[in-house]
């Protein structure tokens, strides 16, 4: 039985992996690089272990160092989260060589579905309905601008390797094709080291419907009902929901049943996501699979809200070897859920902050989760996803729990940082998410109009005379020690130097 689970991960999610391991009276060993010393996760673990420099290819990245604070700890289980390593198949198998337990898919699986056009091929022998596209045995220009013409207009060429929207280039017109063919093979190659492209055709303002699947090593393979995730940026999820509001009944089950093809036919253990794109409404809506993620989603909370399952504990269980603590017949929606992420970025350009929290409390009430990663006085650096935390609202009705969202976007104090509070309210408030008919692209075309006013100088003096006002935060106990090693480093009070502020 596992009994030391190292968490190859860091913020919230390293957070929320922890809480079910200490509820489940697993140790945890948290890891951290040399600007995360400090850091909630660091102090909530069981025991730390250093890894390397700021930089995430230097630690949070460097496989070698990761099963370097494996033997360090002695932990018998990794769980790699989400994001990082997590779908790594390399990974994987330096976990299995260390003689650690990975909580996640076999390596195979995950070398089998990172190819997104192997995946294409085997979904397609399964029955399970694709996106129609070509993809080039050759890879030279040629050949990819005449599946381009094959696949017609508008065409939508995408990395093989890899996904979040980089390598990915819409293609309207012939005359677009050779700058798009460039820019996709570029970033594809700086993205994941694989130039190779495909093409498919452009579903033109599609919803984004994702199914959580689960299977273990006896046969067990169910899904955990489905979320939505329409509302995006530069395909990027903002805001995602559970269950699919808007569903026709028929969809809703074909789609269900499409997933766990789909996991069975690569031979899927533990937790994953099949991605779909919805086009249509009612029962003439067509859905296409779009990719299969094998880690825990972002949006997991959702799932767990409406359900009362704990996703994180089901993983540890099926990597136990025993069989899933629940079956198809336990899982039933209550309610609904709604999730958003606040980062911290420039409301107006979108970009990335970094800076020091000065103050940063969080929204209670009723239905209301947070999920957060950082702590009043931590400095968000430029190194890693400027993610804050998750706010997950769920009710009896979708618009309780909207209403309820709204509300806690509202009790967040967040003062130091440029963040995206007031777009995420904007959003929760659009005509077309309240009658649930938002689509993947409906914030790019919008554009400007989302996008709150800048900030006034009235408000950017009070919130510097609320920061100098208000008593500073206790201090901290120091952070656990290293198994086998020192304690970690108390990091440096952050009310000694306030510097900007900014609402």
């Amino acid at each position: 039985m596992i009994r030391r689970v190292l968490i190859a991960n860091r913020g919230e999610i390293a957070r929320r992996v922890i809480r079910t391991c200490h509820a489940m009276r697993i140790e945890t060993v948290a890891v951290y690089s040399e600007v995360d010393h400090d850091a909630p996760h660091v102090r909530e673990a069981t025991s730390a272990v250093a890894i390397g420099p700021a930089a995430a290819s230097e630690s949070y990245l460097k496989i070698p160092a990761l099963i370097d604070a494996v033997r360090k700890s002695g932990a018998d289980a990794v769980h790699p989260g989400y994001g990082f390593l997590s779908e790594n198949a390399a990974f994987a198998e330096a976990c299995e060589a260390a003689g650690v337990i990975f909580i996640g898919p076999p390596a195979a699986v995950i070398r089998r579905m990172g190819s997104k056009t192997g995946t294409r091929a085997l979904m397609a022998a399964a029955g399970v309905p694709i996106v129609p596209g070509v993809t080039p045995a050759a890879q030279d220009d040629e050949s990819i601008a005449a599946a381009v013409r094959e696949v017609g207009f508008p065409a939508l060429l995408k990395a093989a390797g890899g996904g979040g929207g980089k390598g990915m280039r819409v293609v309207r017109a012939e005359s677009e094709i050779a700058d798009a063919i460039g820019a996709a093979r570029r970033e594809s190659e700086r993205a994941f080291g694989n130039p190779t492209l495909y093409v498919e055709r452009l579903v033109e303002r599609p919803r984004h419907i994702e199914i959580q699947i689960f299977a273990d090593t006896y046969g067990n393979t169910v899904h955990v009902l489905e979320r939505e995730c329409s509302l995006q940026r530069r395909h990027q999820k903002v805001i995602e929901e559970a269950p699919a509001p808007r569903l026709a009944p028929r969809v809703r089950a074909q789609i269900r049943t499409a997933a766990i093809a789909a996991a069975r036919a690569v031979e899927y253990v533990n937790a994953g996501t099949c991605e779909f794109l919805l086009e249509g409404e009612g029962d003439q809506a067509r859905f296409y699979f779009l990719e299969m993620n094998t880690r825990l989603q972002v949006e997991h909370p959702v799932t767990e809200a409406v359900t009362g399952l704990d996703l994180v504990r089901a993983q540890i269980v099926v990597a136990n070897d025993q069989p899933l603590p629940f079956t198809q017949q336990d899982v039933v929606a209550r309610g609904h859920a709604i999730e958003c992420r606040i980062y911290a970025e420039d409301p107006r350009t979108l970009l990335p902050q970094s800076g020091r929290l000065l103050r940063y409390v969080e929204p209670e009430g009723a239905g209301i989760r947070i999920d957060g990663g950082v702590r009043e006085g931590q400095t968000i650096t430029v190194h890693y996803d400027p993610l804050i935390a998750k706010a997950i609202a769920h009710g009896d009705t979708r618009e309780i729990a909207r209403e309820r969202l709204i509300g806690a976007l509202q009790g967040f104090l967040i003062l130091g940082l440029h963040h995206n509070v007031a777009l995420l309210a904007t959003l929760l408030a659009l005509p077309e998410f309240v009658a649930s008919t938002a689509y993947t692209t409906l914030m790019e075309e919008r554009g400007a109009a989302l996008l709150p006013p800048a900030s006034s100088e009235t408000l950017d003096a009070a919130a510097a005379l609320a920061a100098f006002v208000s008593p500073p935060p206790p201090a901290a106990a120091p952070p656990p020690a290293e198994a086998g090693g020192e304690a970690a480093p108390v990091g440096v009070d952050p009310w000694d130097a306030l510097g900007p502020v900014v609402w």
